[in-house]
């Protein structure tokens, strides 16, 4: 057998673990709250982590939590997932970059896609994401994939409202 746990809490008993874990809604909680109301009782930590469905290493585990953090810490936690690939401020150039909108004769485009964008991201932050995460960001940002339609660098504003004043068409 293992060394006896000792759990140093003391601020509640096995029938107050008991109540707490009658009006718990977490049944992963309930189970770790049983168990140390087990403990309490006197079982030993086999029969007390056979009884709840855990090995006596996880039971020796959650002892462990609750001496430091009480109830609160038998709570099932989730995990804070994969980082993102851009940090805020990488968020932030990624955001001017689209809204500037791409440089014709660097890029050889007028319009930004999301495989331009892909393209882009990798060369200025040596990150290689796809096509899909492109158009998350985007959405992300509160911009959409659906780009206006472009205008052409060489456009004159002033011969066109003479046309349109000139023009028969009614």
């Amino acid at each position: 057998m293992g060394q006896p746990i000792e759990i140093t809490r003391t601020d509640l008993n096995a029938e107050q673990l008991r109540a707490v874990a009658g009006g718990a809604s977490d049944g992963a909680t309930v189970r770790r709250l049983l168990a140390i109301a087990l403990l309490l009782d006197g079982r030993s930590r086999d029969e007390a982590a056979t009884l709840n469905g855990m090995t006596r290493q996880t039971l020796r585990d959650w002892v462990h939590r609750y001496n430091a953090e009480g109830v609160d810490g038998l709570g099932s936690r989730s995990s804070p997932g994969r980082p993102p690939h851009l940090t805020p401020t990488g968020m932030e150039k990624f955001r001017e970059m689209v809204v500037q909108g791409p440089d014709p004769e660097r890029h050889m485009v007028v319009r930004w896609r999301c495989a331009d964008l892909r393209e882009e991201v990798a060369a200025r932050f040596s990150i290689t994401v796809c096509e899909q995460t492109i158009g998350r960001w985007l959405h992300r940002l509160g911009m959409t994939r659906l780009q206006p339609r472009p205008v052409h660098p060489k456009k004159d504003p002033d011969a066109e409202a003479a046309f349109k004043k000139t023009s028969p068409h009614p």
